[in-house]
């Protein structure tokens, strides 16, 4: 780098820079050495063949420069820093109300962590800004080329180190005006996670500078400083004059920054890309460089590095080759508050800067540049040539293309100019606030109108302001009539950044849409409302009388499926498996939501081919279990009614089934298997293939896992009872499939749990499979009470007993049984303190089945009050023995079995063959009574059905066996009794 000419532009300026630095430094020193330094950078950029033109992000004063500039100039080329892929993007532009952002978004990474995806990078262009005058001159003006220079979207993240780079401030002062409020927090996130590209990003990044600056300057946060000190003074300024204080001030920022990290690397290699880019294309076209124009950042304008100029070194940086990865483009809408949240600007300065725009245009008359049919905004006064109230266009005087003279100097010296009070604006703006108060809530008068006037002044004369900026306004705005309490949703301080301006929302055309995004307002066209429009709109679906609104029906179950929520949300109406509702009704904001519809564009070409990737991606996923796999399922049959889809992913949850080894998503599993079988079943002649295979696996897989679930810890009991509730209810079906069930009842049988609520659990399945009786069951909840030292947790036994109603339903008398008991056995002083624990572990853990519990109980106790003095508990009332109350019926009706048996000797003899008695018939004569002559006349039979009945007792007459004598009934008192209740039965 050269050292500086003594005969240079700023000859005079460094001398009196040097003197000054001597001065206040007491002799050369670093403070020398960075004055002098920025004067050098601006000497030089100056200096360059191509002209820079340095701008700021959103800056009115930037704009009006660019727009007066590019008239006066009329360059051939402009070279503009932003993402050169995103130049097919431009003219998009023109069917779009700004502000809308470029956008490159890439779902599916390569070359990148997975842990990234997805990717985008996000480009916002409002009116107000240089960039849009630039990109506006260059599409609408004939031979005008706009070459985009910056790197590309995929070098954005080539060159990101997320662990190195840090969010920017979230507040730029004490306030919390950064944070968006609860109605801004929808406008605040249109650009999600996408990174920002930083056009003309201009900010302290020397901590201790922006708080010198702000202190000094009586003013919060940045971007006030920035309007006070830069936009007001620079607003009218001629050419030389901006660009060189735009120059002093980036190299100012540039020397204080930190000398190392990877944001510095970054700035410096962007820098060289750009310069690089623009050598290539002035040696391709042989351009020459005094009819183009450089549009960057005034912080990248005073750069350093060895490839600055068209003269400046080359060969010495090498552009990296991009990624495999794919990279999709499109306009998404954006807003001021999505502008200010994404850079760390405070709330509102782009929405005052979008009205300092039209102030300044109507106070220089400069004409702006718009690209032609842009939407929203007004038509330009040149096609006005009729009418007297045309205004005339602002004179241009052709600038000699030479070097600039020094205006810096005189900028400097000159004290700043301080604008006279128009008391007009400022007492229009208190009417408006107090009138906006009014409408919002506030007991607002003409009062607080006068004293927000006054208070205006006030502050501003104490920041040593003539005359009131919009954010002395706010304060005073506050102050005056916010008093103690927001009685609406704004407060004050939102107020008035509505009437500034609002948060302007921008909108992409349906030209600039892509294909799926067309393809969603096509097909709801039928509905006819206006969705394009931000904002909710109800639609009311009647398929009954107008068949063709079910096609419209599908996209928006598909939406609400996509979409995040709110775009599509059903009012009335439903769509579940086996279900179709006749009549919908449906709050659609998909004006509101346009960014996540264009996003949805970047993934397919239909609403079918993204739910089909997305269900594809979830199952295949590497985090996907088996219950993601069965809701994919679920989805593809729902939405798609794809058999070909539900089949494969069906046969893929198969797998994953197969390969899990823990317990964790059995409750999902379960509601989703009984929830496909329902729907198969009732609409399907046959059960598919995999269904079928899929209940056979997971009732080996689930019996091979019980026992471990039993004792694991980290298994909670609601899962071990989704567990069993796949055993027990798909068991019919895995038996015809040709499982064993001696499988299930050996994992029961090796299951030893130490947990109580497991415990309880394997005691309810224990009675499903008869290896216990609910006699013993209910045994073993009485030795639980009896025992003082288990009672504490005998809430957990409870809770298991409830998880046990899911795959054991049968049991809940047993269950209300033991609550009962618990509650009318423990004394108060253990029932008291145990209640609480009883009713916080029943509703964590089984709150779901509570209701089948609640049910029981209404059944089993009185539903009168005065029925519940004389009421007896089902399991207190005396319940005889099975065989004496058979035996007291028989006693009632023997008569009528013996009757039977000798009006039917056939039937009798056809019984004794089968049990292998062989005797006849004695006479009848010497039959006694029913059931006894009936023994004696065949002991043979007598003796197999006491075997048969467990009889087993010895003969009991003292005189011997006597087979065929009367004697017979007293050998077998047993059997005599169980015959007559037999034969009294039927």
């Amino acid at each position: 780098m050269s050292g500086p000419d003594e005969n240079s532009t700023f000859a005079e300026l460094r001398g009196q820079l040097q003197d000054a630095a001597a001065t206040f430094a007491g002799g050369p020193d670093a403070l020398e050495s960075i004055l002098l330094g920025m004067v050098d950078d601006v000497d030089r950029a100056v200096r360059e063949p191509l002209e820079i033109f340095p701008v700021c992000h959103h800056s009115p004063a930037s704009a009006l420069a660019m727009a007066r500039r590019l008239r006066e100039k009329q360059p051939k080329v402009v070279y503009l820093e932003l993402c050169e892929d995103m130049a097919p993007l431009l003219t998009e532009l023109r069917n779009c109300r700004l502000p809308v952002a470029l956008q490159a978004f890439a779902g599916d990474v390569d070359g990148f962590p997975a842990e990234w995806a997805p990717l985008s990078v996000v480009a916002p262009i409002t009116e107000a800004s240089a960039e849009y005058q630039a990109i506006s001159y260059a599409l609408d003006t004939p031979g005008v080329e706009l070459v985009l220079v910056d790197r590309s979207s995929d070098h954005v993240f080539q060159w990101d180190t997320r662990g190195e780079r840090t969010p920017k401030s979230a507040a730029e002062g004490g306030q919390s005006a950064d944070a968006p409020s609860a109605e801004g927090e929808a406008e605040a996130a249109l650009h999600g996670e996408a990174v920002g590209v930083e056009i003309g990003d201009l900010r302290p990044r020397f901590a201790e500078l922006e708080e010198h600056l702000l202190r000094h300057g009586k003013v919060r946060h940045w971007s006030e400083w920035w309007h006070q000190y830069v936009e007001v003074p620079l607003g009218s300024s001629d050419h030389d004059t901006y660009r060189q204080v735009m120059l002093l001030i980036g190299s100012l920022f540039r020397r204080l920054a930190p000398g190392d990290g990877a944001r510095v690397r970054v700035d410096e290699d962007r820098e060289r890309y750009m310069w690089t880019r623009m050598r290539e294309h002035l040696a391709a076209t042989g351009t020459d460089p005094a009819d183009c124009l450089y549009v960057c950042g005034a912080f990248h304008a005073a750069s350093r590095v060895e490839e600055f100029g068209v003269h400046g070194g080359t060969g010495t940086f090498t552009i990296s080759a991009r990624t495999a990865t794919t990279w999709q483009y499109g306009l998404i809408p954006s807003s001021h508050a999505a502008i200010e949240a994404q850079f760390g600007l405070a709330a509102g300065p782009v929405s005052i800067a979008a009205t300092e725009w039209t102030k300044g245009l109507k106070r220089t008359r400069v004409q702006p540049y718009r690209l032609a049919g842009q939407a929203g905004a007004k038509k330009s006064s040149a096609k006005k040539t009729t009418g007297r109230k045309t205004a005339a266009p602002a004179v241009v005087v052709p600038v000699p293309e030479t070097a600039s003279e020094d205006r810096l100097t005189g900028f400097l010296r000159r004290p700043p100019v301080l604008d006279g009070l128009d008391e007009a604006e400022l007492l229009g703006w208190s009417v408006d606030i107090v009138r906006a108060a009014r409408r919002n809530g506030y007991l607002a008068s003409t009062a607080d109108a006068i004293a927000v006037f006054e208070t205006s002044i006030l502050l501003a004369g104490m920041r040593d302001r003539a005359k009131p900026t919009p954010y002395d306004f706010q304060d005073a705005a506050v102050t005056c009539i916010e008093k103690d309490r927001v009685p609406g949703r704004r407060d004050v301080r939102r107020l008035v950044e509505i009437m500034m301006g609002g948060d302007r929302i921008g909108q992409v055309g349906y030209e600039s849409l892509p294909p799926l995004a067309r393809d969603v307002y096509d097909r709801l066209a039928p509905l006819e409302l206006k969705l394009e429009q931000r904002g909710v709109r109800r639609a009311l679906l009647d398929m009954a009388s107008r068949p063709e609104l079910r096609a419209c029906s599908d996209v928006l179950w598909m939406l609400r499926r996509l979409m995040p929520h709110g775009a599509a949300r059903p009012i009335m109406g439903e769509r579940r498996l086996g279900e179709r509702s006749i009549q919908e009704s449906w709050d659609l904001a998909l004006g509101t939501h346009q960014r996540a519809l264009i996003e949805l564009g970047y993934e397919g070409v239909s609403l079918e081919q993204v739910l089909e990737q997305r269900l594809r991606r979830d199952a295949y996923g590497p985090q996907a279990t088996t219950a993601t796999v069965l809701a994919a399922v679920e989805d593809a049959t729902l939405y798609l009614g794809s058999r070909r889809l539900s089949d494969e992913l069906g046969t893929h949850a198969l797998k994953v089934l197969a390969a899990e080894r823990s317990v964790d998503g059995a409750p999902e599993v379960l509601r989703r298997v009984r929830a496909l079988l329902a729907y198969y079943r009732t609409s399907e002649p046959v059960l598919p293939a995999w269904i079928e295979s899929f209940v056979k696996t997971g009732y080996a897989h689930y019996c091979t896992l019980l026992p471990t679930a039993f004792r694991d810890e980290d298994a909670t009991v609601g899962q071990v009872a989704a567990m069993l509730g796949f055993l027990f209810s798909m068991e019919s079906l895995a038996l015809s499939l040709g499982c064993d069930r001696a499988q299930l009842e050996l994992a029961v049988a090796q299951s030893h749990p130490d947990d109580p609520s497991k415990t309880a659990l394997l005691w309810a399945a224990q009675v499903q499979l008869g290896t216990l009786s609910r006699a013993e069951l209910r045994s073993r909840c009485d030795e639980l009470l009896d025992n003082p030292l288990v009672v504490p947790s005998y809430p957990r036994y409870l809770s298991g007993f409830v998880h046990a109603l899911g795959p054991v339903p049968g049991l809940a008398d047993v269950v209300v049984e033991a609550v009962s008991n618990a509650f009318g056995r423990l004394p108060d002083a253990v029932l008291l303190p145990w209640l609480p624990l009883l009713i916080t572990t029943l509703r964590s853990d089984a709150a779901e089945l509570a209701p089948l519990l609640v049910r029981e109980a209404g059944r089993i106790f009185p539903g009168r009050l005065a029925a519940l003095d004389a009421w007896v508990p089902p399991w207190r009332a005396q319940q005889p023995a099975p065989l004496s109350a058979r035996r007291t019926q028989s006693g009632e009706h023997g008569p009528q079995g013996a009757a039977l048996l000798t009006a039917h000797p056939a039937t009798c003899d056809a019984v004794a063959d089968l049990l292998g008695c062989t005797q006849g018939w004695a006479q009848p004569e010497a039959l006694t009574a029913p059931g006894a002559a009936l023994l004696s006349a065949h002991p043979r039979t007598c003796d197999a059905v006491a075997d048969l009945l467990g009889c087993a007792g010895e003969w009991t007459a003292a005189d011997g066996p006597s087979p065929s004598g009367a004697a017979l009934p007293t050998r077998h008192p047993a059997t005599v009794g169980a015959l007559e209740s037999l034969l009294a039965g039927t």
